[in-house]
């Protein structure tokens, strides 16, 4: 299955979600009245689309029915699927991968627990190892043993090495060997997985705090990228994880996964318009090879297209 087959197939629930349940909708009906476009409005806010946009896709939609003078529902989803193209064309922020300008470019990731995040540093590792570059992943989550574990099986299946300490260890010195060791050994890229549950939410955002001041005394540019991994599925949690965490460390993109699992896709819109934070990957699948590069274009044609 190529990429864009992958990533269509990620994102059937959502499509069906909103256009399945719009045919549903107006099956049996003949003219559009209030009640239908109250109705598509709900199937909108169902997909996790956001309150902001809905209204936007909602007075666009009346206005085109007015205009254009269409009665009947049968060209409800065609009309829908334009103005939700427009839409999201121009809402989504997105930035197509990295460009390593500086040696090692840092990538620091962070997220809660349970988001796919330790997965998700195993793929971009692959991805930048297919790319040519060479990665160096510090496993600087040393508060559950099983992290590392999962994070060690995940850099040998990337064909990466892995720096780690003991279970306990200091986070801040897996980051200064790793960067260390990527900066005496040229490594281009270093991956720096972050804790993602600490006792309280507070205690969290300052033991990231201080790992970023490691790694910008060892390199006052760096980080290069902080990117929040995000639960696709998680719906307004998810946003409000993008906010804190931005608030506490800044943010230069996401990596949304578990959007093949979901049927509240429009989370990518919502983040998008509501927080200017720009989606660099997405995660479309459980293989290795399943994060894909976030591409707005390539995401509306897969959500739209039949």
């Amino acid at each position: 299955m190529g990429i864009f087959e992958k990533l269509k197939s990620g994102l059937a629930k959502t499509h069906d979600n909103i256009f399945a349940k719009v045919d549903k909708l107006v099956y049996g009906k003949s003219k559009v009245d209030d009640g239908i476009i109250d109705q598509i409005e709900e199937i909108l806010l169902s997909s996790d689309v956001g309150v902001q946009t809905t209204e936007i896709l909602i007075e666009n939609l009346k206005k085109r029915v007015k205009e254009e003078k269409f009665e009947r529902t049968d060209e409800l989803n065609r009309i829908l699927k334009d103005e939700l193209k427009k839409v999201f064309i121009e809402a989504i922020a997105s930035i197509n991968g990295f460009k390593i300008e500086k040696k090692p470019y840092i990538v620091m990731i962070v997220g809660v627990n349970g988001v796919g995040k330790t997965t998700s540093i195993g793929k971009l590792a692959y991805n930048f190892k297919n790319a040519g570059h060479s990665v160096l992943i510090a496993a600087a989550d040393t508060f559950r043993a099983a992290a590392n574990e999962q994070l060690e099986t995940w850099a040998k299946r990337a064909g990466c090495e892995i720096i780690q300490l003991t279970q306990g260890s200091d986070p801040g010195a897996v980051v200064y060997n790793a960067i260390s060791s990527a900066s005496a050994n040229n490594y281009d890229v270093v991956l720096i997985d972050t804790a993602g549950r600490l006792h309280t939410k507070t205690n969290l955002m300052e033991e990231l705090k201080k790992v970023k001041r490691v790694i910008q005394k060892l390199m006052p540019d760096a980080p290069h990228e902080i990117l929040l991994v995000i639960d696709a599925t998680t719906g307004q949690n998810g946003v409000n994880q993008a906010k804190e965490f931005a608030s506490a460390i800044g943010l230069t993109g996401l990596i949304l996964t578990k959007l093949d699992g979901t049927a509240k896709g429009g989370i990518v819109l919502r983040i998008s318009s509501e927080l200017k934070i720009p989606v660099k990957y997405i995660g479309v699948g459980e293989q290795i090879d399943d994060l894909q590069i976030f591409d707005k274009g390539s995401f509306v044609k897969a959500l739209i297209e039949d």
